[in-house]
């Protein structure tokens, strides 16, 4: 029996030691706020136990890990329909990059860059009633944690200083790859990126793809071929361009948010989130990647 609870309290008092955290991200200006010397890891085995250390419970804006949780809203809509406009190879590009997307015609090199992530919310906005509200409900359902909610502000910040993306969805748009109104699918990005939430709650959404597409009561929401596709995009892309990194050095499917969080997965095994605003300079937490890289070493536990 792994001593899940001792192996992560012992890697938080390991981080507590290290001076350079990284540089909070700041290109957001809402996000500039948070305090770098915040640290939080929460991990749930496959027999429900739970285990936590640091600051787990304090909520923090998921940002792009939120790109997985749409994916698996799409695809349980529409399907393998989905991959006719959206690729599923890594980028080897920052995140925000559009040379790609004008040399491939307007088709996103997959989901999980920012580009891919904007064909995925014109997905369910053509397909959901209210897909805001739809959304965000679909999240809370999956975690049965009712207070997950988006955070206007952060929402309002990323819509103010969000240029890229609005290049990246008129290009889209120029190769007729949405079918809703630029603002519309923005206005949506925006507020799915914006989702705040704790590493505990997180870590009971990501327990989905960890169990086979079956929520923690066991609610089936995703099949086993969608589930393994999904942890297949997050192994080769969750992490833009360090993705082979975080293979070589961690060895889990897994994705990143310039919030700081990181969420992580072995299947049938476990599944954990980390915590930390301070990134490295590919946007990926400092302190997130060590501590996930301690995790697996000192388990012994990857999919490798």
């Amino acid at each position: 029996m792994i001593d899940f609870q001792g192996i992560i309290e012992d890697i938080t008092r390991n981080l507590k030691s290290i001076e350079d955290r990284g540089t909070v991200a700041s290109y957001i200006p809402e996000l500039a706020i948070a305090n770098k010397y915040k640290f939080g890891i929460h991990l749930i085995d496959s027999q429900n136990n739970s285990y936590s250390a640091g600051d787990a419970e304090e909520a923090f804006s998921i940002q792009s890990i939120s790109k997985v949780l749409s994916l698996a809203q799409a695809m349980g809509v529409v399907g393998n329909k989905l991959w006719e406009r959206v690729s599923v190879e890594p980028s080897g590009d920052p995140f925000n990059h559009l040379s790609l997307l004008e040399m491939e015609n307007g088709i996103p090199r997959n989901p999980l860059i920012n580009a891919g992530a904007l064909v995925v919310c014109d997905v369910l906005i053509s397909q959901l009633k209210n897909p805001k509200e739809d959304f965000l409900s679909f999240v809370r359902n999956i975690a049965n944690e009712p207070t997950i909610h988006y955070d206007e502000k952060v929402a309002l910040s990323e819509k103010r200083t969000g240029f890229k993306n609005y290049a990246a969805a008129y290009l889209l748009k120029s190769y007729g790859n949405l079918e809703n109104d630029v603002d519309t699918v923005l206005d949506f990005y925006f507020h799915q990126c914006s989702l705040a939430m704790s590493c505990k709650q997180l870590a009971k959404l990501f327990y989905l793809f960890m169990n086979r597409g079956k929520c923690l009561r066991e609610k089936q929401y995703l099949n086993i071929n969608q589930v393994k596709r999904i942890n297949a995009l997050m192994l080769t892309c969750g992490f833009y361009d360090e993705a082979g990194e975080f293979a070589f050095e961690v060895g889990l499917p897994g994705k990143s948010g310039v919030g700081g969080g990181i969420a992580a997965l072995l299947p049938d095994k476990f599944c954990v989130v980390t915590w930390s605003p301070g990134l490295n300079p590919k946007g990926n937490s400092k302190l997130g990647m060590l501590a996930l890289e301690q995790l697996t070493t000192r388990t012994g536990l990857s999919i490798f």
